[in-house]
């Protein structure tokens, strides 16, 4: 301290700090010319700004440099400028062993169902324009025909979710009276999706019938009164009752309901377009058999069995179909032209295609043979390995996927994983953190005191030949973790 009592200068930092180069010298320093045009002026002054301003910051600490480093400036301004420059929706790899990962994406679109996206995007389309009329159209017009073919339905129409399209049903049909379910099916999906509050949300009044385990048919005729406006019977996403059980039958409930005059509708949550038992995988309902039973109006989802874009789909008869389409809520759900372009593509795959499991690449994924899955985990151990010296050992093992997203809940398929063992528990979280850190970040699973990467996602080309040329960035990813 000085006499005043100020804090003394310290004239070499403040020097330095002084000798950072000017924004208007980086801009055009040679070292920096590919990232201008590359990126452009503007992302870059920002980048150097930032980085400048970051370099003022740490000098002014106790412990700061004491000389400026001409090339680690130029190396974080490119870093940061890479950051700045990055997209935050970021393609990973996604080993973590659920295969429809809610929260990375869901299903992947096949290849035609890419082209019609971009098409859609690139081009004015005739979305809610009728060619043969030369008029105003209806916007599902893109895929109706083409869901009533692949169902058995009279009519259908999309919106953006399953969870939109319930809503719109029971709003639709159910407001302001009875809904009647089974108390067994009041189901929660991720984000506190609750099948009652949607009821609420959608004005109808909640009647539960039956026990958590068991519901009968005489359940649903005794509460049945003239107040009840809607049968709802519930896929048990994501859990399964079993044990001492009985549900009722869809086409029972169907008669139930009809037999008072009052709609019956069915949510399936993922729903599947093609019978899963041909392609070895566990029976998921599909919407035509519930439509077969006579239900007026079927739930499904377009990204997850399905393998398309996110949308909710109703299928079912005409007369309720249209009253879904008249509904003021029905335009506040509706999808744009980019998903119904994509779900329109991947509905033709389903029509036309010889192989849907190999044109669709989450039926392509779910199918992928266990013989395959660990040929592959064994081809990439030693690099991995190598990429881990002295951080963890690797192992490959067997494992169980699963589809994910609430489908199929309690079935497993037979997989094969990269085994990761660290010394603690905080260098596995570390390695964990390190493989998000990779250019394109991998995604596993933390089990058993292991970091599990599951590689029934990585497709046997150019996803592993990916995978492979970033293991030499892991121990840098390491370091930095």
């Amino acid at each position: 301290m000085s006499e005043t009592g100020s804090p003394k200068t310290n004239f070499a930092k403040t020097d330095l700090r002084r000798h950072l180069p000017a924004v208007a010298s980086l801009l055009a320093h040679p070292a920096l010319q590919t990232a201008r045009a590359r990126h452009g002026e503007r992302a870059l002054t920002r980048a150097i700004r930032e980085t400048l301003a970051a370099w003022r910051h740490r000098l002014a600490r106790p412990d700061a440099p004491t000389t400026l480093d001409d090339a680690s400036l130029i190396d974080e301004i490119v870093e940061r400028l890479g950051r700045l420059t990055q997209s935050n929706a970021r393609a990973v790899f996604n080993l973590t062993g659920t295969v429809i990962h809610t929260n990375l994406g869901r299903a992947p679109l096949a290849e035609s169902a890419i082209d019609a996206v971009v098409q859609a995007a690139r081009h004015p389309i005739a979305l809610e324009y009728d060619l043969e009329a030369g008029r105003r159209g209806d916007r599902d017009r893109l895929v109706e025909e083409l869901l009533a073919e692949l169902t058995g339905a009279e009519a259908a129409t999309v919106v953006n979710n399953n969870a939109a399209a319930v809503l719109l049903g029971l709003t639709a049909l159910g407001a302001g009276r009875e809904a009647i379910i089974s108390r067994g099916e009041m189901i929660e999906i991720g984000g506190a999706f609750r099948m009652p509050d949607v009821m609420t949300a959608a004005g109808c009044r909640l009647v539960e019938v039956g026990a958590t385990n068991r519901t009968h048919a005489r359940d649903f005729q005794q509460a049945l009164s003239e107040a009840s406006g809607i049968i709802v019977k519930a896929h048990t996403s994501n859990y399964a009752v079993t044990g001492f059980t009985s549900s009722v039958a869809e086409r029972e409930l169907a008669e139930i309901a009809h037999a008072h005059g009052i709609p019956f509708m069915i949510d399936l949550g993922s729903g599947a377009l093609t019978d899963f038992r041909a392609l070895d995988l566990p029976h998921e309902s599909q919407p035509a058999e519930a439509i077969a039973a006579g239900a007026d109006l079927v739930t499904f989802s377009g990204d997850k069995l399905l393998g398309g874009p996110q949308a909710g789909i109703v299928v079912g008869k005409r007369e309720a179909i249209d009253r879904l389409k008249r509904h003021p809520l029905k335009r506040a759900l509706r999808c744009d032209k980019l998903t119904l372009a994509a779900l329109e593509a991947t509905l033709r795959l389903y029509r036309d295609s010889d192989a849907p499991e190999r044109d669709l690449p989450a039926l392509r994924l779910l199918t992928r043979r266990d013989t395959e899955i660990a040929a592959q985990a064994t081809r990439l151990a030693p690099a991995v390995t190598a990429a881990l010296e002295g951080i963890a050992s690797v192992r490959v093992e067997a494992c169980r996927s699963q589809l994910g997203s609430g489908s199929l809940p309690v079935d497993r398929l037979d997989s094969h994983a990269l085994v990761m063992r660290a010394a603690s528990g905080r260098a596995l979280e570390r390695l964990e953190r390190a493989l998000r850190g990779l250019p394109r970040p991998v995604i596993g699973r933390l089990h058993d005191e292991a970091l599990w990467l599951d590689l029934r996602c990585l497709a046997a080309d150019a996803d592993e030949a990916a995978f492979a040329a970033q293991l030499e960035a892991l121990p840098r990813c390491w370091e930095a973790a």
